[in-house]
């Protein structure tokens, strides 16, 4: 049914890609299946299980954007790559209008996704918080404060906000530390100051995507102790 340029095969957990990721190969499951999920304020979210003959990682090939999910093996599994000529001749064959009708759509699925993980991230209960922090764009290194925080990710005010998507270290003062924290960070989403006029503070939406686990339970502990009221 498809043209396969090769066959992968994976054990059970093993990662077949990560969501952030480049790439834009399709995959076909030969055998075994494949659980897609999305990191969603550092929980595991599993969107869907693919089976035998189902084809993932074409939002990647259509849209050519990076990986939207994490694509992971349930169980021993084999996988066909979908040969890249026999694709890039089928997808030439089609008129450019259809081309951007098909980007158009998988753009807009990929907002649809950021939305419901947004909307499921903001379930966890947020404190209003203005807490020092620091983080370098690509020219200077920039001083400000959070104006939220939960134990997955804060938003900053901010006239200059990242790019949406941009990974950065975002160093962190929780009082009573001596050292800030160094987590690694991702624009999840972004409000630009023409917001402003509608009532909301121009900034962006940070996730957490790491830290260690000492760093973690600080601040896991730190959030719940002001949501108690013992900040």
């Amino acid at each position: 049914m498809y043209q396969v340029a090769s066959e992968e095969t994976y054990e059970d957990g093993q990662i077949v890609f990560r969501e952030g990721a480049p790439g834009d190969w399709v995959y076909v499951i030969l055998s075994g299946a494949v659980e897609i999920s999305k990191t969603v304020e550092d929980k595991h979210v599993v969107i869907e299980v693919l089976r035998e003959g189902e084809v993932f990682g074409e939002l990647g090939f259509l849209g050519r954007i990076k990986r939207t999910a994490t694509a992971r093996a349930v169980g021993a599994t084999a996988l066909g790559l979908i040969d890249r000529t026999f694709l890039d001749s089928e997808f030439n064959k089609l008129s450019s209008e259809f081309r951007f009708i098909l980007g158009a759509v998988v753009e807009r699925f990929k907002k649809m996704l950021e939305r419901a993980s947004d909307f499921e991230g903001r379930r966890e209960r947020r404190i209003q918080k203005a807490l020092s922090l620091a983080f370098k764009d690509r020219s200077a290194f920039i001083k400000a404060y959070s104006v939220n925080i939960s134990s997955g990710g804060l938003f900053v005010r901010t006239r200059k906000p990242l790019p949406k998507g941009e990974r950065f270290v975002l160093k962190l003062q929780l009082p009573d530390l001596s050292e800030p924290l160094k987590i690694q960070s991702e624009v999840a989403w972004v409000r630009e100051a023409e917001g402003e006029s509608g009532g909301e503070a121009s900034g962006m939406g940070i996730r957490f995507v790491e830290m260690s686990p000492e760093e973690r339970g600080v601040l896991n502990n730190y959030v719940e102790g002001a949501l108690a009221g013992n900040p």
